[in-house]
């Protein structure tokens, strides 16, 4: 069950992500000669108008291929052919989507368990909060330079920063305050701590609350996705705490069978929340500026836009190929670290 839940979700994420390039495709007048998911041999395929819609044998991927995109091509409306503008927003409208996506799963989920404020419940004791005064019915705002808007972004920013002292600020009867506040070291729980605590009860708001917190909900995800690559540059994370789609499945299913227990309207809650993770962070993964995803082509037009000539296809298309190869390294690195863990 936790493959076919695990494919599902990919497919969603993947046909999402390759729609905001088709629909930005078409409206630019390119022409699209193929729309599918998966990959490998095609099973299945219907043809519309100019495009043909296809379900290829692995269902792992998809993709938009649009006439002249990776070769020349003399028809008029192909993808070379368009202006860089027109080629930038088909080639961003694929992260756009993931985000889009994100944000709509993260007002359905919003609508219906709430969020968490970071209001404090109280303190622990001997911990800074405690020191500095912090009590219940504090609300955090801002943690140094970083706004607060859900109490784990408290956790988040500790996991981030481990030992490091901050600027807190918080608000109470209407008045804000700021402290300084350095993490102490728990032998308990093994990690930094201010010593703050959070009811975990939830909160609904209007309509146009909800709409706001479901953009905070993907901004979280996309900081988390962030300070993770951050961590893993640094050296903060190693690689072999990397997960692949292996990985990823197993996760899925562990959740999904921790969940259903509680009911299976609960299971899908707890699918949706995994789905605004993995869909903000592809859209961030595709955003970066490496050869073979999103953002090493819209480096490459813009170049082209800042220089106002096209880089030589061919060199692009090598460097993308070259990209292409060391992402399959890094799969095949990620899927024997997987089960190197799971074993």
């Amino acid at each position: 069950m936790k493959i076919i839940i695990a494919i599902l979700i990919f497919s969603i994420i993947i046909l999402f992500h390759e729609l905001g390039h088709f629909l930005l495709a078409k409206a630019n007048g390119i022409r699209v000669n193929e729309f599918c998911l998966g990959l490998g041999p095609r099973v299945f395929g219907i043809t519309r108008g100019e495009t043909v819609y296809s379900l290829h044998l692995f269902p792992i991927g998809g993709a938009c291929m649009m006439e002249g995109e990776d070769e020349e091509s003399g028809d008029d409306r192909a993808f070379g052919k368009k202006s860089v503008w027109a080629r930038i927003s088909v080639v961003f409208a694929g992260p756009l989507f993931n985000f889009l996506m994100a944000f709509v799963f993260a007002f359905i989920l919003l609508c219906n368990i709430g969020y968490d404020l970071p209001v404090l419940s109280g303190v622990s004791e001997g911990y800074p909060a405690e020191e500095a005064g912090l009590m219940a019915g504090d609300e955090i705002v801002k943690i140094n330079h970083t706004k607060i808007h859900f109490f784990r972004d408290i956790s988040a920013y500790t996991q981030f920063h481990p030992g490091e002292t901050v600027t807190v600020t918080y608000e109470r009867d209407g008045e804000r305050y700021e402290t300084e506040l350095t993490p102490k070291y728990s032998d308990e729980y093994g990690y930094y701590m201010y010593g703050i605590q959070g009811s975990a009860e939830k909160t609904f708001g209007s309509v146009m609350e909800t709409v706001k917190y479901s953009v905070y909900e993907v901004k979280y995800w996309i900081n988390v996705t962030l300070n993770s690559l951050r961590a893993l540059v640094t050296g903060q994370v190693g690689v072999n705490e990397m997960s692949g789609p292996v990985g990823i499945v197993d996760m899925i299913g562990d959740s999904y069978e921790e969940s259903v227990s509680y009911g299976y309207f609960m299971a899908f809650l707890q699918m949706l929340y995994i789905t605004i993770f993995l869909s903000a962070n592809l859209g961030v993964m595709n955003l970066l500026p490496l050869p073979a995803l999103d953002g090493g082509r819209l480096l490459f037009l813009i170049v082209e836009a800042i220089r106002g000539k096209r880089v030589d296809p061919d060199k692009e298309g090598m460097v993308h190929f070259v990209g292409m190869m060391l992402l399959f390294a890094l799969m095949f690195f990620t899927f024997f670290n997987d089960i190197r863990k799971l074993l």
